[in-house]
């Protein structure tokens, strides 16, 4: 399965995007979990584009799945990184949607550059409910295989 969202680089695009992937997900049969752990990483890369991109327009959110994995991307079109702050410390606000997006997926790569953008890859593993569409279809695959 594939998802492509081109949305507005505002506020109220994030629960569109909450709500397209877990019913996307869910529909698939993936445990509720892991929907959870991937959309509460989704919603921290696309607060990154809101506050950060310092860019109008859209930005893009897609992703694909399959048996082995769920795989998101959320691009912006800004004018690329920041100077990080020097110490931002422990309670500091800032870089904490990285470190919540780190702990979540199996694998975070940011690229990032002047005048092109930031491209956040998000890649997790699934787990999947018993009664899943995804296990049915491959059972049934298997069986007419032989």
């Amino acid at each position: 399965m594939r998802i492509s969202l081109a949305l507005p680089r505002e506020a109220l695009s994030i629960p569109v995007v909450r709500r397209v992937v877990g019913d996307s997900l869910r529909g698939l049969g993936v445990a509720d979990d892991c929907v959870a752990d991937i959309l509460v990483a989704a919603s921290e890369a696309c607060t990154n584009v809101i506050q950060h991109a310092r860019a109008t327009g859209d930005y893009e959110v897609t992703g694909h799945v399959d048996e082995d994995g769920c795989s998101l991307t959320v691009t912006d079109w800004g004018r690329g990184p920041r100077p990080a702050p020097r110490d931002p410390g422990v309670l500091s606000e800032s870089g904490r949607g990285i470190r919540i997006m780190r702990a979540l997926v199996d694998d975070l790569s940011i690229d990032s550059s002047p005048d092109r953008g930031t491209v956040v890859h998000l890649q997790k593993r699934l787990t999947w409910q018993d009664e899943a569409p995804v296990g049915s279809l491959e059972r049934r695959l298997m069986h007419s295989a032989g």
